[in-house]
């Protein structure tokens, strides 16, 4: 059997999961239904002999979140590739399998996934996965999607119709549908000729790259040049600005899945969501939920199809004679929806981007390189902030024209640069960085160091910092 080489798709920003999920740090980054996030199920969903290491494609802003979250489930990847900016599937794919072939083989067998779904069920999808290798190795020059079973006839999915009904057997696929009405789709799933389109596509390096050649020429050319042009960043591989800027922002399906004549489906047994809205959540945590009734932190009372969640430690969320409704409460932002218009949540963060409000893209916590920081509380001219930094990792050599700054260690230990003098500050101990001082803050230990920071000044914003010293090679 050849080995499989994955790409991992990790650029999405995830609109309809807001607030929980945000252009900053979107619903594959985080922990919905568990410790480990979409990401990192996806990762270690194809930890077994038949699979490379993965190679990723995400975003510039979710970079040092990929490394960290390989980091901590004990996964190096292949590649790690950086659009420049978003472009749909289509590019992404193209750029992971020129990347591939110049790196591996063009006989590689590729699959290509977003890390964003649900798929609980590992051992079936590696059954899935390995018919759709059996396809491949027998249909020359053919192309294999996933197909999950219908639930219900939902109006939120692309629909697979199969060329003759199947449960478990791949067959050939007939027509891809686009999101249907409400009636289109309960007739769809009552006919037994259709699966929910999972996104998930198999086939050879070659075959891709060929029928990229053979219908979307213009956007092989850049997406090559892209690739051909890419330089290596610390443990990144960026793909070059200027080509990529001119790539056509289309999907994988419309760009090549939809023009070839070969394409076979693999259905899917097992459970499946992609979860893409409140709802999806609220079915895949319906049991959690019930094991939880005991916590303190949310309480329904006479209340039905509801999902109340409190994503902020000590926060209380109550309901009281709901019906149909999903609230999500966290510190900066609270979202009160009917379940029904869980699609519509994306209007809502429109909105609120053109009204300027940060929390339509932004957490109070910021991810680093180096940890996360959260700010805790803001006043007239001062800042409190919560600062984690990882073990091993270090803030840039810097210096603030409006601030000072005091830390005060609440766990681990902090080996301080302030000018020409090192300092090792433990738990509960403080250090002063006057306004203006060079200075540098780094985690020596083996565990999260954690400090509280005092800021203050004349202006407190994020941009008033001169770096001298990066590891991370930010401007």
């Amino acid at each position: 059997m050849k080995r499989i080489c994955p790409v991992i798709l990790a650029g999405g920003s995830g609109k309809r999961l807001w607030p929980l999920s945000r252009r900053s740090l979107p619903k594959q980054f985080a922990s919905l239904i568990s410790s480990e996030t979409f990401f990192q199920q996806s990762v270690k969903r194809i930890l077994i002999k038949e699979f490379n290491a993965p190679t990723v494609v995400t975003a510039n802003d979710y970079r040092f979140a990929v490394r960290e979250q390989l980091r901590q489930v004990k996964v190096d990847p292949e590649t790690i590739m950086i659009e420049p900016e978003a472009k749909n599937t289509a590019p992404a794919v193209l750029a992971a399998a020129l990347q591939i072939e110049k790196e591996t083989s063009p006989d590689s067998i590729m699959l290509v996934m977003p890390c964003d779904h649900y798929i609980p069920e590992t051992s079936l999808f590696h059954e899935a996965v390995r018919a759709g290798i059996a396809i491949i190795k027998r249909e020359d020059g053919c192309f294999v999607t996933f197909g999950a079973q219908p639930a219900r006839p939902d109006t939120g999915y692309g629909y697979l119709h199969l060329s003759q009904p199947s449960q478990l057997k791949p067959v050939p696929l007939s027509e891809f549908v686009e999101k249907p009405t409400h009636d289109h789709a309960v007739k769809m799933v009552a006919s037994g000729e259709f699966l929910w389109n999972m996104g998930i596509f198999m086939f050879k390096t070659r075959d891709i790259i060929a029928a990229f050649a053979e219908h979307c020429v213009d956007l092989k050319d850049c997406v090559s040049d892209a690739v051909r042009l890419a330089k290596n960043d610390l443990d990144f591989v960026r793909l070059d600005a200027e080509s990529w800027q001119v790539a056509q922002r289309i999907s994988l399906d419309h760009a090549i899945m939809e023009k070839t004549e070969s394409l076979w489906v693999v259905p899917y047994p097992g459970k499946w969501s992609d979860m893409g809205n409140w709802v999806s959540v609220a079915e895949v945590t319906k049991g959690q939920q019930e094991a939880k009734d005991g916590d303190n932190d949310v309480l329904e009372i006479d209340c039905e199809n509801v999902m109340l969640r409190s994503e902020t430690e000590g926060q209380v969320i109550v309901g009281l004679g709901l019906k149909d409704i999903a609230a999500v409460a966290m510190a900066d932002a609270v979202l009160i929806a009917d379940l029904n218009r869980a699609q519509d949540v994306k209007q809502a963060v429109n909105l609120l981007q053109e009204k300027n409000v940060p929390q339509a893209e932004t957490f109070p916590q910021s991810h680093r390189p180096w940890g996360s920081f959260e700010s805790l509380c803001v006043g007239n001219g001062f800042q409190v902030k919560k600062i984690i930094v990882n073990p091993g990792e270090a803030l840039s050599l810097q210096s603030h024209v409006h601030r000072a700054e005091h830390w005060i260690v609440v766990s681990g230990s902090a080996k301080v640069t302030i000018g020409d003098q090192v300092s090792m500050i433990h738990k509960n101990q403080s250090i002063y960085v006057p306004l203006g001082a060079v200075h540098r803050l780094e985690n020596p230990g083996e565990t999260p160091m954690v400090l509280i920071e005092v800021q203050t000044g004349s202006y407190l914003g994020e941009d008033d910092i001169i770096r001298y010293e990066d590891r991370y090679s930010r401007n």
